[in-house]
């Protein structure tokens, strides 16, 4: 009997070690188990501006007239059915010289969905992207960062970089800029004195769609922004790393 017992302790202990492997090559932004996806460069004075969900109408505009104000470059992540629902904007992103990546169409959580449908949302989104502004993208974000083996080969095959990101801004939670600024603040810093670039997450729009509220996003940004170029760091769109 303890031979027993102890064999499924044993088999159990195993079963939850993989399931917890598999979540972190699955979820961690910064994890290559599953093959090598952008994160940053090496020059710790640069960092990229990523913004997701987007486009999102005024909310949107306002951070270009932002980036604008700063003579700053960024990358938008943008979901297909958000630049079909407003491809004005979408096409302001490009005008404005920003990097327009992809973030799907919908917005799924990838790793758990079929190789087809991984396939539908990320095409689908490139034709929406030919459409209105012209080009597919040539660079991919997961949405939630959650992605596996599928999602990356896919990604590729459809002629794309898998970007993640190493700092993460917790914007998505009702929190003030003052708090997003400060995570970004130390999310810097950390790449720093580890001596590698920052790729920051933010949001200008919400998977749940168009009108989320990014006022505290946007605040943060210019505070950043602002900050950031006093100390001589750099901005620069992910293209910039490969």
């Amino acid at each position: 009997m303890q031979t027993v017992v102890g064999g499924a302790i044993t088999a159990a202990a195993a079963a939850g070690a993989g399931a917890g492997l598999w979540w972190y090559a699955a979820m961690w932004p910064q994890s290559q188990i599953f093959g090598p996806q952008l994160i940053a460069g090496r020059d710790p004075m640069e960092a990229a501006l990523t913004f997701d969900d987007g486009p999102n109408g005024d909310t949107t505009l306002r951070l270009l007239d932002i980036l604008a104000e700063h003579d700053a470059q960024a990358t938008f992540f943008l979901i297909g059915d958000c630049v079909r629902q407003q491809p004005q904007i979408a096409r302001r992103v490009a005008e404005a010289g920003h990097l327009i990546g992809n973030h799907s169409m919908t917005h799924p959580v990838l790793a758990w969905q079929s190789a087809a449908r991984i396939r539908e949302e990320l095409s689908g989104c490139n034709a929406i992207f030919e459409d209105v502004i012209g080009a597919k993208a040539r660079y991919f974000r997961p949405p939630h960062g959650a992605r596996r083996p599928a999602v990356l080969r896919t990604a590729r095959e459809l002629g794309m970089t898998p970007v993640l990101w190493n700092v993460t801004a917790f914007d998505w939670n009702p929190i003030s800029a003052e708090e997003i600024a400060g995570n970004i603040d130390r999310g810097i810093a950390t790449n720093r004195r580890k001596g590698r670039g920052s790729n920051i997450l933010l949001h200008d729009g919400g998977h749940m769609g168009l009108g989320q509220p990014r006022m505290p996003s946007l605040s943060a940004t210019a505070q950043v922004l602002a900050k950031a170029r006093a100390g001589g760091m750099r901005f620069v769109t992910v293209d910039a790393w490969g």
